[in-house]
């Protein structure tokens, strides 16, 4: 299997990283405001220092970037760069509820090539590789490879949205597709995984706050799994650009749709 011992190494640093954040949360976690006002708890950071202390003894040639650490702009020019998100869904995480998730992604000449997603709450995890599909494992089960649902049509899509980050864009998206089924889930990940699953069918994150860690381990897994992300205008995302953010958001599809969909949200989101 391609990048089989970065799945494994990665698959082992992530379980490590969310069963340490489920410990934390059995205490009194302390929460502070980073730049944004978003959250951050000592979980994130020390989850962080596990995943990358981890990946680089492993593969010290590497750059390895955290959401929780000093951007490292080698990235721009390296080969390979590990993304790394050690708890994302931190509101979640914060509230006890179990969407939040730890995502460690691979880029190989900046695009995504490997990525693994751990869910610590019912001890789920997935992973997808360049090539080699994707895949999930529950407790007790054997790993089961995994692929977007069957919905051909727009008036179909089962959507996926923002659980603390759902503003008034989104019941424009709503309408424009003409959407009536509607999950909400903390995680970015956990979305796109629910995606790349077949049970959900439709990702829209139209803010620019959405980061490089936010999407290459998931971009891989749905990817793998037959779907598609992009931006609003369906344009593929970047990871060789200075700013880590997506200023023009997101789209994350089953794939089949993507077009279609993208079509619609012009009416929605104009390119300036």
């Amino acid at each position: 299997m391609p990048f089989q011992r970065e799945v494994e190494i990665a698959s082992r640093l992530a379980r490590e990283a969310g069963l340490l954040s489920l410990r934390y949360r059995e205490g009194d976690l302390e929460v502070e405001l980073k730049a944004g006002d978003e959250p951050v708890t000592v979980a994130d950071r020390h989850a962080s220092r596990v995943v990358v202390e981890g990946l680089t003894a492993a593969f010290p040639d590497d750059v390895v970037i955290s959401e929780e650490k000093q951007d490292d702009l080698r990235r721009l020019d390296a080969e390979r760069v590990w993304y790394i998100d050690p708890i994302d869904g931190t509101k979640d995480y914060i509230r006890g509820e179990d969407g939040f998730c730890v995502m460690i992604g691979l880029t190989v000449g900046h695009r995504p090539a490997a990525g693994v997603i751990y869910q610590p709450v019912g001890d789920r995890i997935y992973w997808g590789a360049q090539g080699h599909g994707s895949w999930m494992q529950a407790p007790g089960a054997e790993p089961r490879r995994i692929h977007v649902s069957d919905v051909s049509g727009v008036d179909e899509i089962r959507f996926v949205a923002s659980k603390s980050h759902r503003g008034g864009e989104i019941d424009q998206v709503k309408s424009a597709l003409g959407i009536r089924n509607e999950l909400n889930i903390g995680s970015v990940g956990l979305k796109l995984a629910l995606i790349a699953l077949g049970e959900r069918d439709l990702y829209v994150n139209p803010y620019p706050k959405c980061k490089t860690w936010d999407t290459c381990a998931p971009e891989v897994l749905l990817r793998e799994a037959g779907g598609l992300m992009t931006d609003v205008h369906g344009q593929p995302l970047r990871y060789d650009q200075r700013e880590q953010n997506r200023p023009q958001g997101m789209v994350a599809t089953k794939g089949r749709i993507h077009e279609a969909v993208v079509e619609k949200l012009a009416a929605v989101f104009p390119r300036a």
